[in-house]
């Protein structure tokens, strides 16, 4: 009996991480170059329910040496890890050239003050000194450093090319991953890689003047937020339920 408060309690938090996953995926839906987060779960081992002390066993020569089995009891389940859907969202066109999309595979490189970082999130501007960087103000890397648009005329070309005054400054930095499914979360919508992550360079085309947006769908997070709560009222159905039968074997059974 106790074991079943233990096991209902343990799908109660795993019900609680999958709401806070799935509600922040919502809150991000209109993030530019936001990734979903999905958990994974794994489940305790299960455990072979025997019919002890029965009043049948042992009554026949074939079940004299094991009691009847009723089942397995599952024991619970426990988070194993968040991980994130790398799939591409969709492109919005607006009028700012300098916002970017990468059409493919990669990743922008940005320089923060714990190091580099990565982003899908191509919504750029220049700050006081001409620098393109993020909206938190970070910049953005090219291949000779942080991209300086420093001119009267500037834009940058599908091929990631920095062109100033009709003359080619700089290639803007695109990154892929060996394993994008091992990139971490930094926040500000940035990406960190482990160390001994290989990264290569990347051939994606850039769109000038479109955005990608976030790769969440609100109806199917909104189901998910539907389904993790009657999940979550069945595991405290549950509990209750055997509140009740302890409730009873201890103040009538033991009554008797």
């Amino acid at each position: 009996m106790i074991r079943g408060l233990y096991t209902a309690a343990s799908g109660l938090l795993a019900q609680l991480v999958q709401n806070d996953l799935a509600a922040n995926n919502l809150a991000n839906v209109n993030t530019a170059g936001y990734k979903k987060d999905l958990p994974t779960f794994r489940t305790f081992p299960e455990v072979l329910i025997e019919r002890l002390n029965d009043p049948d066993a042992g009554t026949s020569f074939n079940s004299a040496a094991q009691p009847p089995i009723i089942g397995q009891l599952g024991t619970g389940v426990a988070l194993e890890r968040v991980y994130t859907v790398h799939q591409p969202g969709s492109l919005r066109e607006n009028d700012n050239p300098l916002d970017l999309a990468i059409d493919g595979d990669g990743y922008f490189v940005i320089q923060t003050p714990q190091g580099e970082r990565y982003t899908r999130n191509g919504a750029f501007h220049l700050d006081s000194s001409h620098q393109l960087v993020t909206l938190d103000g970070y910049p953005v890397l090219g291949e000779m450093g942080p991209v300086v648009m420093q001119g009267e005329n500037f834009a940058i070309n599908e091929d990631g090319q920095v062109v100033v005054d009709g003359t080619i400054v700089d290639n803007l930095r695109l990154v892929m991953p060996a394993d994008p499914t091992l990139m971490e979360k930094q926040g500000d919508n940035l990406f960190a890689v482990r160390q001994n992550q290989n990264l290569q360079g990347a051939t994606a085309r850039i769109r000038p003047g479109f955005l990608e947006m976030s790769n969440v769908n609100p109806v199917e997070e909104m189901v998910n937020l539907i389904t993790v709560m009657r999940a979550y009222e069945a595991n405290q159905k549950v509990i209750q339920a055997h509140d009740n039968l302890l409730d009873k074997a201890v103040n009538e059974v033991g009554r008797v």
